[in-house]
């Protein structure tokens, strides 16, 4: 994907790109291709937003991978992920609750590289982050 630049910064200093992947363009790709797609563009220095998340098994797979590329030699020093439930109440009774049968299975998840983005606040309904351009 091009590199976002800021036609008003006269020194053409690059911005942060971000990649905002909808379910349904996921829902098209096998597992691997998710991930491979998620990892080069953080590897590329891009914020990624998933519409709808990963699977628990999936984002498994994204952080086992991810620990295998590392290199702080290439540049590459990890992911920060963050992840929030979107809810859809189905179930209201309390062992539903208990259960987790009110909550879907959609989420939005934000990741970029670890050294770019800063979690500041997180609790049920936002993400709030901090993104520098080093």
């Amino acid at each position: 994907m091009p590199k976002a630049t800021n036609p008003d910064d006269p020194n053409g200093n690059d911005g942060v790109q971000i990649d905002l992947i909808s379910g349904e363009r996921m829902d098209t790709l096998a597992s691997t291709e998710k991930i491979r797609m998620i990892l080069d563009g953080v590897h590329d220095g891009n914020i990624v937003i998933l519409e709808e998340g990963l699977t628990p098994d999936e984002e498994s797979k994204l952080i086992e991978m991810t620990m295998a590329e590392i290199s702080p030699d290439a540049g590459f020093n990890g992911i920060e992920i963050e992840t929030y439930p979107k809810s859809e109440t189905k179930d209201s009774s309390l062992l539903g609750r208990l259960m987790g049968s009110n909550e879907s299975a959609a989420k939005l998840t934000v990741i970029g590289p670890a050294n770019q983005i800063e979690t500041l606040h997180k609790d049920e309904t936002l993400i709030s982050a901090l993104v520098s351009r080093n």
